[in-house]
């Protein structure tokens, strides 16, 4: 039965096609061969996600020479990457005919494990921005930030994204709401989708301001910089590094801003700008992100292409 509250009607009793309906986002209740081969190249990018973001962590943990800050935060956003994995398996195994089925907490637990490893994604590379920003003025390679240290912001990281993974399960929905319920994502809150929108991208605008600074003193300060050998590599293996972090913030950015862009525009409630007809190319986009990662990290840094082989081919990489 539906909760009558004082001044609305709450649908807590309803299916999830009830509001699909509602939001004009219809499902289908049989298979076609389009489900068929986006489940199946959805499960395959999930397994390819999955097994190299932990060969990321593998290398990570084996080599003695990634055992500092900033590549403890980059084994945290392979985590973030393999969780975005996890959720994306999950999403396959609950989409399409069968969403139909799904109970209204299924349905908040499907979309809530794609909003933790987003906001997951987001913090850490937050953290890393700020950890390069803190070691390149201080003219370090690695900081001198203490492994607890880190390992309490990774704890704090997966705490926030958690949380706010469930803040739509907890109240911020619409089904109470009916008249302010999304078209992409039928039983959240256009305003939460604002608020998320919103949130995200200052976040992206922000970091990429602060590379942006970075890259400019790096910059300027090589120049200064003598030729004396030591000093070369040192200006070598920062700017290097620096191209790698910078690299997957901008395959970061890419990869989700439209999507959070059509978000923002169902959000604000667009009728015209058909964020359906784009809905789905935009999340093969945004999943695409998670296996770019383990990409960079073989083509831009030796060490971690040779670590790679080692796990892989059980050879002992030549010094």
């Amino acid at each position: 039965m539906d909760t009558n509250t004082t001044d609305k009607i709450c649908f807590y009793n309803r299916t999830v096609n009830f509001f699909y309906e509602k939001s004009g986002k219809n499902i289908s209740d049989h298979w076609r061969n389009r489900d068929y081969v986006i489940v199946s190249l959805g499960m395959m990018v999930c397994f390819i996600v999955i097994f190299s973001n932990l060969l990321v962590m593998g290398a990570i943990f084996k080599n003695r020479h990634f055992h500092y800050p900033i590549y403890y935060l980059l084994g945290n956003l392979a985590l973030a990457d393999l969780f975005s994995g996890v959720s994306y398996l999950h999403l396959m195994f609950h989409t399409g005919p069968w969403t139909i089925k799904l109970s209204q907490h299924q349905w908040f637990v499907r979309q809530g494990l794609i909003d933790t490893s987003l906001i997951a994604s987001v913090l850490n590379l937050m953290a890393v921005a700020v950890e390069r920003h803190q070691t390149i003025f201080n003219i370090q390679l690695h900081s001198k930030m203490s492994t607890r240290c880190v390992f309490i912001i990774i704890m704090c990281i997966w705490l926030v994204s958690i949380v706010m993974g469930l803040v739509p399960a907890m109240g911020w929905h619409c089904l109470c709401d009916l008249e302010n319920c999304s078209t992409m994502a039928p039983m959240f809150s256009r305003s939460y989708l604002v608020f998320w929108g919103v949130l995200n991208l200052l976040t992206f605008f922000i970091m990429v301001a602060v590379y942006t600074r970075i890259f400019v003193y790096v910059r300027r300060k090589s120049k200064q910089m003598s030729q004396h050998t030591t000093q070369m590599r040192h200006k070598e293996t920062v700017f290097n590094l620096m191209k790698t972090v910078s690299m997957i913030l901008g395959c970061f950015v890419f990869c989700w801003t439209p999507g959070l862009v059509i978000l923002l525009l169902d959000g604000l409630g667009c009728e015209v700008c058909e964020v359906l007809r784009f809905e789905k190319y935009f999340l093969v986009l945004a999943e695409s992100n998670s296996f770019f990662n383990p990409i960079i990290y073989s083509f831009r840094d030796t060490d971690m292409r040779r670590t790679f082989k080692e796990i892989l081919c059980g050879k002992v990489p030549a010094s």
